[in-house]
């Protein structure tokens, strides 16, 4: 699903330069649940943006679903992520102005398809999280978990190959966590949906199938050291 070759970044300014990933090989299996973890300012989220298509590698490869990227046009990778890719984020970014519904809907305006159509879809997905009778409600009368099921569901409603995941209980208490973890874990084994989650909560983490930790900007080994051999299942 997922193969990154010897992904780079780096930020350069005038007067410095800052190495946020080095030499990452990684592989994501299809239909695999993995947690990236590591400690604020290893690199994770860097990464997980530059698997989302959001920031592109200063070198290196990026191949998912068999797509190899090899083109970074705004219009190319953003029929990409459209197609293939879901997001899911800590600060939910729903828009405030629009019904759950249309929320839902947002990513399918971009696809030709109907009215009738992506309001099906977003009412599948809605069921899905298990807020069918929050359909006409606005994102400030939800509670912060419910406002994630609505994330989710916006991330899903496009039924992705891939689904990404940043800090998804990271605004959450321990129970609205646990519920969310449970519609992840659902969307996984149901549904066979690839996922990749980046979250500091170890005892989530090792929910997931396997945890790919972060240092400064490498992937480590079982025993914490850096590891430049390809990450597999």
């Amino acid at each position: 699903m997922l193969k990154l070759n010897n992904i780079n970044k780096t930020y350069q300014t005038d007067k410095i330069e800052t190495i946020a990933l080095n030499n990452i090989d990684l592989t994501v299996n299809k239909g695999e649940f993995i947690s990236i973890m590591g400690p604020s300012g290893c690199g994770k989220s860097t990464l997980l943006n530059i698997i989302g298509l959001l920031d592109k590698p200063s070198s290196g490869h990026i191949f998912i679903a068999e797509h190899k990227i090899e083109s970074y046009q705004d219009k190319v990778v953003a029929s990409l992520r459209n197609q293939k890719i879901g997001f899911i984020f800590q600060s939910f970014h729903l828009i405030n102005d629009l019904r759950v519904l249309d929320n839902v809907e947002l990513p399918l305006l971009y696809r030709d398809i109907s009215a009738k159509e992506r309001r099906k879809l977003a009412l599948a997905a809605l069921e899905r999280v298990g807020l069918s009778a929050r359909t006409a409600h606005f994102p400030s009368q939800l509670s912060g978990g419910q406002q994630q099921r609505v994330a989710i569901a916006r991330a899903i409603v496009g039924k992705p190959d891939l689904l990404l995941a940043d800090e998804p209980t990271g605004n959450l208490d321990s129970h609205m966590g646990n519920e969310i973890m449970k519609i992840l874990e659902s969307l996984h084994q149901d549904d066979g949906t690839t996922i990749v989650m980046v979250t500091h909560d170890e005892a989530q983490a090792k929910r997931t199938q396997r945890i790919v930790r972060v240092y400064d900007g490498q992937l480590l080994d079982s025993n914490n050291s850096p590891l430049h051999l390809q990450a597999s299942a």
